[in-house]
């Protein structure tokens, strides 16, 4: 996806959104323990239920130049010749340009279901090309690099920085002050809906590349080795690594000086 896009989609459900389907969005946030916390946490069958009943939606932004016919919905926002809003609704207003095809449709999703994070008031550093998706709480100072993609249900906590590339899958849970790695997998789990999310605990560092399957813990203050697979839950205070991981060694004063976090980087 492209930042342009990106930007696009996310003015669309942000101000179309906001008129449309209200009882499906989180529009109330309470700051609890230095998260965003939304007003219910699901669990995995209310996610699903979420999915399935939201009206699927192709956002789109399309730049025009003749007159749109008929009435615009009140859906569909207009600033000057630029229409934002779900094609559905937009397409029937073109109908008096397709002759000469006068405008430009831009769109990187189809059906959608679920919208992208409203990231105006999350209080982190979110960086172009992140893809967040509704329903994940960030806390205070966190940081999402460029390409990071956030699933429905995810928590990241206060200080954490998740990497370029990383991937936190639907319902993953990162404690506080932790670094998932560039590339790293937090496998997810929506479906099937009896299995249990990853859980990562505070202060751990999860290497580039690693992968941990669903259902797995990382306790707090632990090390996953750059591309590990994690299968098993992992005590705390450990490094573990390997396919499959395995404890290698307990974290000493020189794993710890190996791999401290940068709290520079977290400074809004």
């Amino acid at each position: 996806m492209s930042n342009q896009a990106s930007w696009f989609t996310s003015i669309v459900l942000q101000v179309v959104g906001d008129c449309e389907d209200k009882q499906t969005k989180r529009l109330n946030h309470s700051r609890i323990e230095g998260k965003i916390m939304s007003a219910t946490k699901m669990n995995a069958q209310e996610i699903i239920k979420f999915i399935a009943d939201a009206k699927k939606k192709t956002p789109v932004k399309v730049t025009f130049n003749g007159e749109l016919h008929g009435s615009i919905p009140w859906s569909v926002v207009k600033l000057g010749n630029v229409l934002f809003g779900d094609w559905e609704e937009i397409k029937p207003l073109l109908v008096n340009l397709e002759e000469n095809k006068t405008y430009v449709v831009e769109q990187d999703a189809r059906n959608s279901a679920v919208p992208l994070l409203d990231k105006r008031d999350i209080n982190a550093r979110i960086e172009p090309g992140a893809i967040i998706r509704d329903q994940v709480e960030i806390g205070d100072n966190a940081v999402i690099m460029m390409g990071a993609v956030i699933n429905i249900g995810a928590e990241i906590g206060a200080g954490t920085m998740i990497d370029m590339g990383a991937i936190l899958g639907g319902r993953a849970i990162v404690g506080k002050n932790s670094h998932v790695g560039a590339g790293a997998v937090l496998a997810g789990v929506i479906e099937p809906a009896s299995a249990e999310p990853v859980r990562v605990g505070d202060n751990v560092l999860i290497g580039a590349n690693a992968v941990v399957i669903e259902g797995v813990q990382i306790g707090s203050g632990s090390v996953v080795a750059a591309g590990a697979i994690v299968t098993q839950d992992v005590p705390e205070n450990v490094v573990v690594a390997g396919v499959p991981a395995r404890v290698i060694k307990t974290i000493d004063e020189k794993t710890q000086q190996k791999t401290a976090l940068e709290d520079a980087l977290r400074t809004l």
